[in-house]
């Protein structure tokens, strides 16, 4: 599909294509109420809740006042439609600011001042510098006689660095004062949202131009939300407007990720449901029998003879409206509620600011926080995330000569620059290639000094050290290149520019020298990308020893190379080059085709290493998340030598003999298969050694091993707690995510550039590190920080503690309405099974609104063990990732504690005040009363660490209970009228609060003190520790054993099921064989004695309890 775009022709374009009116508002005042409702009851917990409600509009079957049901369910509706009506408020707002700037544009020939929502498609529009583009415009003009203009787009990729844009070469040369007459058309592809790319033709009209086909790209173009910088104005014709813009294409509500945690609660909800479900019919049933049977016999039921066609249907259906309150209906405002503190914890953590930049993390997802507690594997870039990003030139071959060998610098190599001062023909080849092969623009300041804004890091390190070299790169003037050498100027003319691309690995430029009118191709790129197209009988052995001897140390390879052109050569390729240009399809791969016809037959100059160190931290962080738990896999575009150094480095993987990496490499299917056959053997063999084990792949070994050997690569990750995948395109590093993730474990990738991109949007948990790349990661990322290093306290510290906190609230959420839930249908034994309510309606509201939801809040600001000591013992991070706080098992043991709990609250209550011993309003308070002293009490053995603001919620809602209820009973009409008065006159409510305490909490209190005394969990002795002030030496092993490995399964056709099936442990105590020794203040403990450390990292994966 194509757009035509006519210059200058106002009544085509606005009757064709949409104006320039941003909106990114999700809603309109007259369509907020109905969408917004439908978008919450399109939830089925929401459309259960509404049935509900509905149900209870129907006098016969409601046994409470609908109210009850009504009042909580508009409140959180009324919650969430006001959160969703602030946040459109505010993008109403911006899009207002933008749309109403001013702008100046060309209407029928004449210059006219308008706002930016009045642009459309086709008009001339012109910019100053400094301003705001209020569209994507094609350039037709610039202050800049060479037609060059500069713009800064981190508003729309995150780089910080200026960019060069240029007009076409149809447009050079037309006159300022005709640019706005201007006519013509734009041939250009529909919208879409590739910032990077933009293949279109331009034709301009008579007298302009004879209706030649002009090629346009990107760099011809300057899109919306940039800004114009260095550069007093342009000229450009607008091609995309309003929403139709490539930013506008790119926005968007991303996929809402589901955590572990949310499909638990799901699961739970699902099971509670069916076990109302189960309720329902078995009381309905027998409430029918009661009342067919025994009702008949009592004078005081007036059960009518006869009754409607539906009267079997009304008993069940007032059970299920008594038992609807056994799912929570504040569940999800609750945990949307926490977790937006969760988010804001991270925001606030003054540990994880960057100091160097000042640079906060920031968590942009506020609802996956507790996923951080339950990373199992991180998958990393390496450039700018592992290392600083900043690029240091060390060393070079040149010719065959290595030169920064014995001093580690070559820019102080005494060798080399006498080379330089002697004029060596190959090194001033080398250093000429240096300073022009790149996308650098050199800045000169007003004292004359020069900076150079570059694209990549690289190509900075690579300009500066040719500067230092004495090869200046001083001036750039649209197509022409100045050097100043040795205080003498050369100028080169720049013919074509082929770019990089991550397929071809390499770029080059065509140039000519002013001099002597010689055409040359100058080339960079990685090893295999330029050794391999060497002309015939070069002899290229010493350029690769180099390649391997830099990558062996950890350095940055570039392979340099060049060939003079013949002017017949060049004249025929121009030709192809310049079709493959115009074309509106394929374009990438038809200029990719034509590339290799002319790189070829290179002359190879030498080679380049550049040092990129490691951050502060990455050791120390690895090594600590290793002790978590937590696998590593590198995903990297660089060697595999350099790889592997930086790897060991950084404590990613285990130098020989505690370590072995093995290698998958190979061209063809079957050698790859081979290859695999062979680590997946080793892999399996080795499984019981105490080695760390890792792999290595590269980029064209994997793209084989996922097409062609897909479930032998996944069983080999789920063996490998180690792997380094070198060479690697930004769509294998999404596909390695997606393989993890059909392993079912939870994944966290972390980069820092727009390569990385796809990575992170594709794992559970994405994190982004604000570098020098820019921000694109961080803006795509879930979680931003400043280095890699705060990924430790990230994961250990705001993800235990979100998962902590999470598993707890959202299963006492649970437990509150399955207690009060219970009590009602014990009632209904003694009540003929009628589904009779025994809380009146204003209770039930306030119970699940105000009594019971506080204290529970504050539970995000619970610690069961401190900061300091989670950072010093990682390992306990594997009760979050095995789920042991929050599964079946644990959630079983809350059932039975609001079962427990209803027992006692109703038996004491009926025993003590019914029978005649009083009205049934004064049962139904004990009752609550007893319900909410149960409660308080346990909050408050559930709580870890103690604050003012968590004992003021507690006690506080306990005395906010009887405030609440005296004045309800100083009101007639409240159904309460005088009840809590006469209640706490009589010492008889007291002795049964106090037993109802006692009975319900005995046996809690019991079991916790013989599991913290007899059996206690390694997070029971790290509490001990941290109150009696002893240190511990070891937590020993905490992972569970092992289910025993076959090895005599033939290779590849392994089938190794991972248990991820979390076992709850009530007594959390995984090593049987541990003594427990008794201890004082200041005394040392060795707890857990180690075991043996598997090598492989199965025995993490398999989860097996």
């Amino acid at each position: 599909m194509k757009r035509y775009v006519y210059i200058n022709d106002d009544e085509l374009s606005q009757e064709l294509y949409c104006d320039n009116r941003i909106s990114n508002r999700k809603y309109t005042l007259l369509n907020f109420l109905p969408k917004n409702l439908w978008e919450q009851f399109s939830r089925f917990m929401n459309q259960y809740f509404l049935l509900i409600a509905c149900l209870q509009l129907w006098p016969l079957i409601t046994p409470v006042n609908p109210a009850s049901t009504w009042g909580p369910l508009i409140f959180i509706f009324a919650v969430s439609a006001t959160k969703e009506a602030w946040d459109d408020y505010n993008r109403y707002l911006s899009d207002k600011k933008a749309n109403e700037k001013e702008v100046w544009v060309v209407r029928q020939g004449i210059k006219k001042h308008i706002q930016a929502q009045d642009i459309c498609v086709g008009n001339v529009v012109w910019l100053r510098e400094n301003e705001e583009v209020p569209c994507d415009l094609v350039l037709i003009g610039t202050s800049d006689p060479q037609g060059v203009c500069y713009v800064e787009t981190a508003a729309l990729d995150g780089e910080t660095d200026l960019k060069t844009r240029v007009i076409p070469s149809a447009c050079m040369g037309i006159d300022f004062e005709l640019l706005h007459k201007m006519k013509g058309v734009i041939e250009c592809p529909i919208p879409d949202k590739d910032i990077r790319r933009f293949d279109a033709n331009l034709r301009l009209f008579p007298p302009f131009i004879d209706n030649d086909f002009c090629p346009l790209t990107i760099k011809n173009t300057i899109l919306q939300s940039c800004y114009l910088r260095n550069t007093e104005w342009v000229c450009g014709v607008a091609v995309y407007t309003g929403n139709e813009t490539k930013l506008g294409m790119s926005r968007g509500i991303p996929e809402p990720k589901l955590t572990a945690v949310d499909a638990m609660i799901d699961k739970l909800t699902g099971a509670i449901f069916v076990f109302q479900i189960v309720v329902v019919i078995v009381l309905g049933i027998a409430g029918n029998v009661w009342k067919d049977t025994e009702a008949v016999k009592q004078w005081y039921v007036l059960y009518p003879k006869k009754g409607p066609w539906y009267e079997l249907l009304v008993i069940p259906l007032r059970f299920e409206l008594l038992c609807s309150i056994m799912i929570p209906i504040s569940i999800k405002v609750s945990l949307d509620l926490v977790k937006s503190l969760y988010a804001k914890f991270i925001d606030w953590d003054n540990q994880m600011i960057d100091q160097e930049t000042s640079t906060p993390s920031h968590a942009t997802n506020t609802a996956i926080s507790e996923d951080l507690g339950q990373v199992e594997y991180i998958l990393t870039d390496k450039t700018g995330t592992l290392t600083e990003n900043i690029m240091i030139f060390r060393r070079c071959c040149i010719g065959g000569i290595f030169y920064g060998n014995e001093s580690g610098d070559a820019l102080k190599d005494v060798e080399l620059l006498n080379a330089v001062s002697s004029g060596s023909p190959d090194v001033i080849q080398f250093l000429t290639v240096m300073a022009l092969c790149n996308t650098v623009i050199p800045v000169k300041s007003k004292t004359g000094a020069i900076s150079y804004k570059a694209q990549s890091q690289d190509e900075d390190a690579l300009v500066q050290a040719a500067a230092r070299l004495h090869m200046v790169f001083v001036n750039k003037n649209a197509n022409t290149l100045e050097i100043n050498f040795n205080a003498s100027i050369i100028q080169y003319e720049v013919l074509d520019t082929l770019e990089f691309t991550s397929d071809r690995k390499r770029m080059s430029v065509v140039v000519k020298d002013c001099q002597n009118g010689k055409i040359f191709l100058l080339s960079k790129g990685a090893d295999e990308a330029i050794i391999p197209y060497a002309c015939a009988g070069q002899q290229t052995r010493t350029f690769t020893e180099a390649v391997e001897q830099y990558s062996q140390l950890g350095l940055r390879t570039l392979c340099l190379a060049w060939r003079e052109l013949k002017e017949d050569e060049y004249r025929d390729w121009s030709l192809m080059f310049k079709e493959a240009n115009s074309t509106l399809v394929d374009r990438e791969w038809r200029l990719a085709e034509v590339c290799q016809r002319l790189e070829h037959d290179l002359e190879i100059l030498g080679v380049t290493a550049i040092e990129d160190r490691l951050q502060d931290g990455v050791p120390e962080t690895i090594e600590t998340l290793r002790k978590a738990g937590i696998n590593f896999w590198m995903l990297t575009g660089d060697k595999q030598n350099t790889a592997i150094q930086i790897a060991l480095s950084c404590n990613f993987i285990s130098p020989e003999p505690k370590g072995q990496l093995l290698l998958i490499n190979g061209k063809t299917e079957d050698e790859v298969g081979r290859s695999l056959d062979r680590v997946l053997l080793t892999m399996r063999i080795t499984t019981s050694e105490p080695k760390d084990v890792a792999f290595v792949i590269d980029g064209w070994a994997l793209e084989i091993a996922l097409k062609h050997y897909r479930k032998a690569f996944t069983d080999l990750a789920i063996l490998s707690r180690t792997a380094l995948c070198c060479r690697v395109t930004p769509s294998q590093k999404a596909q390695l995510v997606e393989i993890l993730k059909s392993c079912d474990y939870r994944t966290l990738a972390i980069g820092d550039g727009g390569n990385d991109v796809r990575m992170i949007q594709q794992a559970d948990i994405g994190v982004g590190i604000s570098g020098r790349e820019g921000l694109q990661a961080a803006r795509a990322a879930d979680y931003s920080i400043g280095k890699f290093r705060f990924l430790k306290r990230l994961i250990l510290v705001h993800g235990r503690y979100s998962y902590n906190r999470t598993a707890f609230l959202s299963q006492y959420s649970f437990y509150k309405s399955l207690l009060i839930c219970f009590i009602q249908i014990f009632f209904s034994f003694i009540s003929g099974v009628s589904g009779t309510s025994l809380f009146n309606s204003v209770s039930l509201m306030a119970y699940n609104v105000f009594y019971t939801s506080i204290p529970v809040l504050v539970s995000v600001l619970d610690k069961d063990l401190s900061e300091k000591t989670v950072m010093q013992h990682p390992q306990i991070l594997f009760y979050c990732q095995a789920g042991r706080l929050l599964n079946p098992s644990t959630f079983a043991g809350w059932f039975g504690r609001s079962l427990f709990h209803a027992i006692v609250v109703f038996v004491i209550s009926i025993h003590a005040y019914a029978y005649e011993k009083s009205e049934m309003e004064e049962v139904s308070m004990v009752a609550l009363s007893g319900c909410i002293w149960l409660q308080a009490f346990v909050v408050t053995i559930e709580t870890n660490s103690f604050t003012v603001l968590q004992h003021l919620a507690i006690w506080g809602n306990l005395a906010a209970f009887y405030i609440i209820n005296w004045i309800l009973s100083a009101v007639p009409a409240s159904g309460l009228y005088t009840i809590m008065f006469r209640l706490c006159k009589q010492p008889s409510y007291w002795i049964t609060m106090f037993l109802i305490v006692v009975t319900g909490m005995g046996p809690v209190l019991a079991i916790k003190y013989f599991r913290y005394t007899y059996r206690p969990s390694k997070i029971n002795t790290l509490q001990q520790a941290e109150r009696l002030g002893g240190p511990i030496l070891s937590l020993g092993n905490i992972e569970p054993q092992p289910r025993s490995i076959e090895k005599d399964v033939s290779p590849l056709s392994i089938t190794l099921p991972k248990n991820r099936n979390p076992v709850y442990e009530p007594l959390l105590s995984d090593s049987p064989n541990s003594t427990r020794k008794s201890f004082g203040s200041a005394t040392t403990f060795d707890f857990f004695p180690s075991q043996s450390r598997l090598s492989s990292s199965y025995s993490r994966n398999c989860k097996d309890n």
